[in-house]
């Protein structure tokens, strides 16, 4: 049944590492199938916010739902659920470099339920393709460049569909040709209609790929931009 519900709303909400609050009073909203960017600079809480969103960080006090889960004291045996709802990027790959990339993606995808080997399969190879890698599937990670890793990595978040991607960083130690060719795929994967939100430095993604912009300050998350705006990349 069609649902109009956001993908993503805070209210409220306080981040904490520990006892320490990095952002405050967070409340926002993302719709299925959007797209925006989180800016700010290094230790604003960008990443603190986005592992929140996953559940990595416990949510301890405000309201938040995520692809329909409510992360406020979330119970454990609900984390698995709510990330197999979501696609999630690093910076530093995470992937095994002693295994192949078909047994990086099967070890993901077992952990996330999957049973039938041939699905498994079947879905990988449809992944890895998507992200132009189906010819790399019984390579090594080490025999891959940092941007093939890191589609490798889009790949293994592709996997089951998921109504929200949450990347950081996810161009940061790419070189700039590299980094464009990842925003490219992203924008062809929002286009599909899973909505993408991105942390980022790289300034350059806003002004070629405009859209919605977020950003960590003061221990706030503001709306700075949206990409509709006359002039907006001027007022960064």
């Amino acid at each position: 049944m069609f649902t109009s519900e956001p993908i993503l709303s805070l209210k409220n909400v306080v981040v904490y590492q520990e006892d320490t609050i990095i952002l405050e009073d967070i409340s926002f909203e993302m719709d299925k199938g959007d797209f925006a960017y989180l800016i700010g600079k290094t230790g604003s809480g960008k990443s603190s916010l986005l592992k929140t969103l996953y559940a990595d960080l416990p949510l301890a006090q405000g309201d938040a739902y995520v692809a329909g889960y409510a992360l406020f004291k979330i119970k454990e045996n609900k984390v698995p659920m709510l990330r197999r709802k979501l696609g999630i990027v690093f910076q530093d790959f995470q992937l095994l470099q002693d295994r192949t990339i078909q047994e990086n993606l099967t070890f993901a995808m077992r952990a996330t339920g999957w049973k039938d080997s041939s699905k498994i399969k079947a879905r990988m190879t449809e992944v890895l393709m998507r992200v132009g890698l189906g010819a790399s599937i019984n390579k090594y990670p080490f025999q891959l460049s940092g941007g093939e890793q890191q589609r490798v990595v889009i790949a293994r978040a592709l996997i089951n569909e998921p109504a929200l991607l949450l990347a950081d960083e996810p161009t940061g130690n790419l070189d700039p040709e590299v980094a464009d060719g990842i925003l490219k795929l992203f924008q062809e994967i929002n286009k599909s209609g899973t909505a993408i939100f991105m942390a980022t430095h790289n300034y350059s993604f806003l002004k070629d790929y405009p859209a919605k912009v977020f950003k960590c300050e003061n221990k706030k998350v503001d709306v700075v931009l949206n990409k509709n705006e006359s002039n907006w990349f001027d007022r960064l």
